[in-house]
């Protein structure tokens, strides 16, 4: 049974290795595979895998269908549909996925992710019907090394394009939608403000609706930061340890009053009817989560496991577990592009792996539990997320008892009350609050430990393998031969280290961060930012999202110098929280009026200085020049293997004072085109002074501004210079190395699956 759903698991995965998809006529081989697989024995195997591949292969063409018609893009469109999830705040907007309703322009797909600028939080309910006028796109997101695949989560969530509502154009409510889905909406929200009511001053509100309600967004920075540094926030969202807590403490109940009553049992067995008191439990708990991806994937586990103990089909806790596995799979293929399904899984396996056999009443059981799931995902951990909490056992040996059997009991009991009884339900709300606060001290002493976090670089998927069979071999059971040997072969992953450029060599990225500017310049033993991208709400920025995962990727752990090319919003945006978590040995440029930032050391033309054999000059502004765009910092860099002039947001004025005062300077192999390809710079004169081989530009996808223009295009292919855009390539990398310029595929080609906007 094991051995046949891992096959028909590895299917599946092959098909969100594609970056096309086959067509969906392939999937009625389906109907045959099963007579395959009972007649031909030597292929019941490879039956199994074409069967994941053709259910994952039928479920992937649904869920891209109806696709968004790009031809709208920028168009007003008249859209009406329900409101489809509690509406998330940002400083800026509310967000929210939007049902569309079966009469709407063609090319509109189901589902939609909207922002509403400047909307009220009392004027969008959950469950509400409106009529509106939107603004679409495809679905995209940054494609970075190391950053979050945000084109992949929309797709596995269903929605085909986002956009958001036209401020000045008609919108109108038409009232309350009906269905189920609806009203399980509506009443969470309803939860969620009868929360926030009753704990007004309380700085755990938001950590409390995550428990209550699996509403997320309202948790503060902080508290979500010290969650990730302590390998706790597995905590704040409700899935398998939630649920299946939830259902146990239920089920128990139930079978103790069960068997208070003779004609009951004789009815129903007692451990049958505490089996479907805990699933039930555990449904209308994940019903209040909205049922979400990871609370659906623990309902179906936790569903396999009570219907094996209500129907006295219990088997062997692996076979249980390959059930659940295979139903998951079955119902969602999609699933697995989730590191949740991955780790949830997993760790239920190394548990059993590990412990089973041991005795479970030993003091220390508790502790052992910790660190064998500690050591037992390490290598996926550091897989997905390129970070490993160390002191994730002993905070996790702490936090889960705590927050399971207080915090989250307590929870639930004042989010039921809440609506009905304020006043009661203040003292239970009022106790989850104090036992948070009694945690938060403990984890902020835990975080703090010297080493207590460690940001390893992605490692190659071989090392990746080796590892997982060295934590098996570290986990096997007492006995088993030569089980040291488990530490060796996780020592590649431990300690792979991307290879840095040679010696008067340099890597040079740049970064898809939308309409902004980032980009990385790395020689052999330093580093230096260009530019942090923009700053697009109160919990996201490029900083964050894009730069500090490709260090962390590459292995670099510091910054040895940060150019913020002026105070632009989409060019500083990200320096705060950049700031916050990687070491920066000096900061240059103006950042104007910015009281986010510490005032930096102004750039002046004529430095210069040399890092392991790369040549690095300042060619403007001159002293005491003064201005936004015209004096942003202008950064020449030169080695070997060829050269590369940025230039920030620069204008006429600004390359007209270089063509006077440095012509002779500005030559360069690579250019990055002025102020994203604006009409106000890249001057004619200005393009052949520098004389590129190559040009490069950051851009956002469908900006409104239409950069890079065509106009400023055409200057550049008339003179037969090629132009790369972040926009369509994603992250852009060039290697200046002795043999010359090597242009790496752009990492939206390079990393492609079907889902991706092309």
């Amino acid at each position: 049974m094991q051995l046949q759903v891992i096959a028909f698991l590895a299917g599946v995965v092959g098909v969100q290795q594609l970056s096309t998809l086959p067509a969906a006529a392939w999937g009625w081989l389906l109907i045959l595979l099963p007579f395959v697989y009972r007649c031909v024995k030597p292929v019941r195997v490879p039956s199994l895998v074409a069967a994941g591949f053709l259910w994952a292969l039928l479920h992937a063409h649904v869920q891209l269908h109806p696709p968004f018609d790009p031809q709208l893009a920028g168009r007003d469109l008249p859209v009406t549909g329900v409101v489809a999830s509690i509406p998330e705040r940002s400083d800026r907007a509310l967000r929210f996925d939007f049902d569309v309703d079966a009469e709407r322009p063609a090319g509109v797909p189901d589902r939609l992710r909207l922002s509403w600028y400047g909307a009220a939080a009392s004027d969008l309910r959950a469950g509400d019907r409106w009529q509106l006028t939107l603004r679409l796109r495809e679905p995209s997101g940054f494609r970075n090394p190391g950053g979050f695949d945000y084109e992949a989560w929309l797709f596995q969530h269903g929605i085909r394009a986002t956009g958001y509502v036209r401020e000045k154009a008609e919108r109108r409510r038409l009232g309350e939608a009906g269905g189920p889905y609806y009203r399980v909406q509506r009443l969470r929200q309803s939860l969620l403000e009868a929360l926030h009511a009753a704990l007004p001053d309380g700085r755990n509100a938001g950590v409390l609706a995550a428990l209550a309600v699996g509403h997320r967004a309202d948790i503060p920075t902080a508290h979500w930061d010290l969650l990730i540094a302590t390998g706790t926030n597995h905590l704040m969202a409700i899935s398998g340890l939630h649920v299946g807590l939830v259902a146990g403490l239920a089920g128990l109940l139930a079978l103790r009053l069960w068997r208070l009553s003779a004609r009951l049992c004789l009815w129903l067995a007692a451990p049958r009817a505490a089996a479907l008191a805990g699933l039930a439990a555990g449904f209308v708990y994940a019903l209040l989560a909205g049922f979400a991806i990871p609370t659906q994937r623990a309902l179906v586990m936790l569903t396999v496991v009570a219907a094996a103990l209500a129907w006295g089909r219990i088997g062997t806790p692996s076979r249980t577990l390959a059930l659940a596995l295979l139903a998951v799979l079955l119902l969602d293929p999609l699933s697995v592009l989730s590191p949740g399904f991955w780790l949830s899984f997993a760790a239920v396996a190394v548990i059993l792996y590990a412990l089973t056999g041991r005795r479970a009443g030993h003091p220390l059981a508790w502790l052992r539990i910790q660190v064998v799931i500690a050591i037992g995902l390490l290598p996926l951990t550091v897989w997905f997320f390129q970070f490993g909490a160390v002191v994730s056992p002993l905070a996790n040996l702490i936090a889960v008892p705590w927050v399971g059997f207080v915090v989250v009991p307590s929870t639930l009991l004042g989010a039921a009350l809440a609506p009905w009884m304020p006043a009661v339900a203040g003292l239970p709300l009022w106790l989850a609050d104090a036992a948070l606060d009694l945690l938060w001290p403990v984890l902020e002493w835990l975080a703090a430990l010297p080493g207590g976090q460690w940001l390893p670089p992605a490692p190659p998927f071989v090392w990746l393998l080796l590892a997982l069979a060295g934590g098996a071999l570290l986990l096997a059971p007492r006995g088993w031969p030569a089980r040291w040997l488990g530490a060796v072969l996780l020592l590649p992953m431990l300690t792979w280290q991307p290879p840095a450029p040679a010696e008067g060599d340099f890597r040079f990225t740049l970064l898809e961060v939308g309409q902004g500017l980032a980009a990385v310049i790395e020689t052999r033993r330093h580093l230096l930012v260009y530019d942090t991208g923009p700053r697009f709400s109160d919990r996201f920025d490029a900083g964050e999202a894009a730069i500090h995962p490709y260090l962390v990727h590459r292995g670099r752990r510091r910054v040895d110098r940060l150019i913020l090319s002026h105070g632009d919003d989409d060019h500083a945006g990200g320096a705060a929280s950049l700031l916050a978590r990687v070491p920066v040995g000096e900061v240059l440029g103006d950042t104007g009026d910015r009281d986010d930032l510490p005032s930096p050391r102004p750039c002046k033309a004529g430095e210069a200085w040399r890092w392991d054999g790369v040549d690095f000059e300042l060619l403007h502004p001159p002293r005491g020049w003064r201005g936004d765009n015209e004096a942003s910092c202008v950064l020449r860099v030169a080695a070997a293997g060829g050269s590369l002039l940025l230039t920030g947001d620069i204008e006429r004025l600004a390359e007209a004072a270089m063509l006077r005062e440095r012509r002779e300077a500005l030559a360069a192999e690579v250019m990055l085109i002025p102020h994203h390809g604006a009409l106000t710079s890249s001057t004619p004169a200005f393009i052949d002074a520098v004389r590129p081989r190559l040009a490069v530009v950051s851009s956002g996808y469908g900006n409104r501004f239409g950069h890079p223009r065509p106009e400023i295009l055409a200057l550049y292919r008339e003179r037969d210079i090629p132009v790369l855009d972040t926009a369509r390539e994603g992250a852009i990398t060039l290697r200046f190395e002795v043999d010359g310029l090597a242009i790496e595929p752009g990492y939206r080609h390079a990393v492609r699956r079907y889902w991706h906007r092309p």
